[in-house]
């Protein structure tokens, strides 16, 4: 009796021993752990296996529907409507692009005769370089986003002009987001119209990069502008309410009126007081600056003020009259090609609003924006007009503003290359 006892024990230890009754111990739970961490590390990071798939890549068509282009790729129409129903407000199928570029991925069979079957599995509608949105096109229906990894790049780039900003930034390498970015800064203190040969920027920046391929340019850092001597910093350093970009002495780059309504054009007439009219023939004054620029470029307001007058002028075409600054401003943009919509007596723009399109309306030998600036009834030369700044940062935060702007001017004057270079 006393040696079947013992052998039970024996058999009790052994099992215990194994670990059979302790779930904290057995091997079985730490097999599960490892199998779902190991699945969860094989998930694609678009959600399927692409590789797996036979992938045909296109665009969508000018005027081309969201079910117009599903039922194109190969999903049948029943479930293409299921598909926009089950998206609801989450996306708005209306606002797909004709310039962008779609995936179609096919599951493939061979059939006896050699036939492939195709099978429309996915779609991926790449709305730029590193996000997609994916939408599974069999059961069960759904969609998703993608997002492919992205990096951040700090960088340098020091131009010198040569013929135009856009030109030699492109030659030296920049973005061309770069470009606009610095038109926004020195928007109030700089006439890009205007740049001279010789003239430099220096810009310390940051882009985010996929693949290779510039996604957005983030954050300009700090930059410089020079011109006869003269030399105009830009700092960022933002205070809520105030700003994001100051001079070193504390004062805003930002400024009441914009040195120009329209980006990236150029000058075709100035402002004067005898010039021969290109149609009459005539010796006239002519009291505006004249930008060339293709038909439907966006108009801004250069500062905030309320419409007087949008219509029809005779001569100039359509025409937007906006007061500024109680009266005491006033400007005038001839030519329109139309007005942006809500554009009319009475409405209240702000700064940079688009208020029309560039046209050739009226008597013009071509596309073209005529502006026209008044003070106190007089007429001004736009490009040499006072431009009040914004309020000046507080006292109490020029230390800070002082130490951001010693830090990276001395970076920038450690840096001597004429072109780009990762910092």
């Amino acid at each position: 009796m006393n040696r079947k006892r013992t052998i039970s024990i024996a058999i009790v230890a052994l099992i215990l021993s194994a670990g059979i009754f302790n779930p904290g111990c057995r091997r079985g739970g730490n097999v599960q752990e490892e199998e779902t961490a190991e699945v969860k590390d094989s998930v694609p990071a678009m959600g399927f296996w692409p590789d797996s798939l036979l992938c045909e890549v296109g665009r969508i068509r000018q005027g081309e529907t969201f079910s117009g282009l599903m039922v194109r790729l190969g999903m049948p129409a029943a479930d293409v409507y299921a598909l926009v129903d089950s998206l609801d407000t989450a996306f708005d199928v209306r606002k797909l692009r004709a310039d962008k570029d779609i995936a179609a991925y096919y599951s493939t069979d061979t059939l006896e005769g050699g036939e492939v079957k195709k099978e429309l599995r996915y779609v991926e509608y790449r709305k730029d370089i590193a996000s997609s949105i994916i939408f599974k096109t069999v059961a069960p229906l759904g969609f998703w986003e993608y997002e492919k990894p992205v990096s951040n790049e700090r960088k340098f780039s020091h131009v010198v002009i040569s013929s135009s900003l856009w030109n030699d930034m492109q030659k030296a390498g920049s973005d061309p987001r770069l470009i606009a970015t610095l038109s926004d800064i020195y928007a109030w203190t700089v006439d890009f119209f205007g740049l001279q040969e010789g003239d430099e920027f220096k810009v310390m920046y940051q882009q985010k990069v996929c693949e290779g391929a510039v996604v957005s340019v983030d954050t300009v850092f700090y930059a410089e502008f020079r011109s006869e001597g003269k030399v105009i910093p830009a700092v960022r350093f933002e205070v809520p309410g105030c700003g994001k970009y100051w001079k070193p002495d504390g004062e805003s780059m930002k400024g009441a009126f914009l040195k120009a309504p329209l980006q990236f054009s150029r000058i075709s007439s100035g402002f004067s007081y005898h010039r021969k009219h290109p149609v009459t023939g005539k010796v006239k004054a002519h009291t505006a600056v004249d930008y060339a620029a293709p038909t439907g470029t966006p108009v801004m307001s250069i500062g905030d003020g309320t419409v007087i007058s949008a219509g029809w002028s005779g001569a100039g075409g359509n025409m937007v009259k906006i007061r500024h600054n109680g009266g005491i401003y006033m400007t005038a943009y001839l030519h329109l090609s139309r007005f942006a919509n809500g554009i009319k007596a009475g409405t209240r723009v702000s700064q940079g609003q688009v208020i029309g399109y560039v046209g050739a309306t009226g008597v013009a030998t071509g596309p073209h924006l005529d502006f026209r600036v008044w003070k106190n009834g007089t007429p001004v030369n736009p490009l040499k007009m006072d431009n009040v700044p914004d309020p000046p940062l507080p006292e109490a935060m020029m230390p800070q503003l002082d130490s951001v702007y010693r830090h990276y001017s001395a970076i920038m004057d450690s840096l001597t290359v004429t072109n780009q270079q990762v910092l």
